[in-house]
């Protein structure tokens, strides 16, 4: 069945996870649903005047901003998922809704806040026809849309917690590489899972370094099935190329240990590879990534090629 969300006061959480928010809609394994998210704060509603859709400016009139400032379409219920099962997401088609988006930074965030002491905020023109964000003076990013923040509920022992930092749940994974054409697996630890989404990025480089990508409206459609026969600790990714391996902690170290350890484990299970050949395979075909670096508790993730693997 073929289901569509659109983000408005109605249909979002603004700023966090809770396992105890009821569902706004309730699909099936195999459903799919074409979700068309909303993005920013009260800054850039001043900014862009009547650029803003109705249902962006109603979310910012008619909801207080929660514990972080994502704006995120949810909870949604997969029906007959229970905690200890894994909720596999199929990213099928990714895009801007508008011809704007933003960037910005402020004090005592980011990577280098002794030296950016201070708030700025940009609106980035869109070209969806060229596929580029216009900075101006002749620089022109290619776009590379994806969701940088969505996950199922956490357990239902941590109550309500705020949007920005990423952990066992999914949220603010900032995953560049999860784009049209990825899997996202995800442990589950409530009954109905109770996915929510948002935070679409239409490009962004490894470690979101100033704070923010390019964060912009974002249109999607995804895919659900729920895997009775699987378990996770932590969610991972798959590409047509790569499998992708996550760690967060506050500590870069720490999340590198994390993400090289479930790489391993995976070599393990999955090709009945010895862990001290897995370990050299990571030395010698595995790529780290720095995810991002501004979210408090910091992503590394682990690009396993496919490729290698007959």
């Amino acid at each position: 069945m073929e289901h569509e969300l659109f983000a408005n006061p109605e249909n979002v959480s603004r700023g966090f996870y809770d396992a105890s928010t009821p569902p706004i809609l309730t699909v099936k394994s195999g459903d799919t649903l074409r979700v068309h998210t909303e993005s920013g704060l009260e800054e850039h509603l001043e900014l862009i005047g009547d650029r803003a859709s109705d249902d962006f400016r109603g979310i910012i009139e008619k909801l207080p901003i929660g514990p972080g400032p994502h704006i995120l379409v949810g909870p949604i219920a997969i029906e007959g998922t229970s905690p200890g099962d894994v909720l596999e997401v199929q990213l099928e088609d990714i895009s801007p809704r508008y011809d704007w988006g933003y960037n910005g930074f402020r004090p005592l965030m980011g990577g280098l806040p002794e030296d950016f002491p201070y708030r700025r905020t940009v609106i980035v023109e869109i070209d969806k026809k060229l596929g580029v964000a216009d900075w101006g003076a002749g620089i022109k990013v290619p776009l590379r849309p994806y969701f940088g923040n969505f996950g199922v509920a956490p357990p239902p022992s941590m109550g309500k917690i705020g949007s920005y930092p990423p952990g066992a749940w999914g949220g603010n994974m900032d995953n560049k590489e999860l784009i049209s054409g990825s899997k996202v697996f995800f442990p589950v630890f409530n009954e109905q899972a109770l996915f929510s989404i948002g935070d679409g990025h239409g490009c962004q480089g490894d470690g979101e370094v100033c704070l923010t990508a390019l964060e912009c409206a974002m249109s999607g459609t995804l895919k659900f099935k729920v895997h009775k026969e699987l378990s996770l600790t932590l969610p991972k990714a798959e590409t047509p190329t790569h499998f992708i391996f996550m760690g967060f902690d506050p500590l870069v170290d720490n999340a590198v240990k994390i993400a090289l350890r479930e790489t391993i484990k995976f070599m393990e299970s999955e090709f009945d590879i010895h862990r001290d050949d897995a370990y050299t395979i990571c030395s010698l075909a595995v790529d780290l990534r720095v995810t991002q670096i501004v979210n408090g508790v910091k992503g590394v993730h682990a690009m396993l090629p496919k490729n290698i693997f007959k």
